[in-house]
């Protein structure tokens, strides 16, 4: 798991109009919880550059007024209109409890079906998993070296190690759709 970090100050008030005043001041309303209590703070935006426009999943770094928390992004609200940053979750990272997230796929090897003129379709980006966070890889590495032409890989092909996949077994990550050229000369 990568890491960043974040430097947040706490927050004294909690509330509707309290919140709309820090976001004028460009900061992020945020609550860090699964902790042994909630710590409600805020933190400037331009810091969530790295967190939000990235596929990667961060261990977070959370510096909340000299006080070091570690944490993973849980939810993120948006303004439906402006997509300024609402309100950030943070969920406090314990090297004895197990963190369920998704965590982006990564395909390895060249498709047989693409070689042959099919296209490589993504159907799942991200795959939920659950385990400690120490074990928790930065992808999930996707075999498609041995997909032919119309067929596909699931969740349950997948072969971890430290971790549990959450997802549904039969779901399909990716698979190699045949071109309508192709499809006549195929039988």
């Amino acid at each position: 798991m990568k890491s960043t970090e974040i430097v947040g100050f706490k927050r004294a008030n909690l509330g509707k109009k309290e919140a709309r005043e820090l976001r004028l001041q460009a900061m992020v309303p945020c609550v860090l919880y699964g902790g042994a209590e909630q710590v409600h703070f805020a933190a400037p935006m331009y810091l969530f550059r790295e967190l939000l426009f990235s596929p990667n999943v961060y261990k977070v770094t959370l510096n909340i007024e000299g006080e070091i928390h570690y944490g993973i992004l849980q939810d993120v609200q948006y303004h439906p209109v402006s997509d300024i940053i609402l309100h950030a979750d943070f969920l406090a990272i314990d090297d004895e409890k197990e963190i369920k997230i998704e965590v982006p796929v990564r395909f390895t090897g060249t498709a047989v079906g693409v070689t042959k003129g099919g296209k490589l379709v993504q159907k799942l980006r991200k795959i939920k998993v659950i385990g400690l966070a120490k074990n928790i890889p930065d992808f999930v590495d996707v075999p498609v070296g041995d997909l032919d032409l119309g067929k596909s890989v699931k969740v349950g092909h997948l072969k971890v190690e430290g971790f549990k996949i959450v997802n549904n077994a039969s779901l399909p990550i990716a698979g190699v759709e045949i071109p309508r050229a192709l499809r006549g000369t195929l039988k």
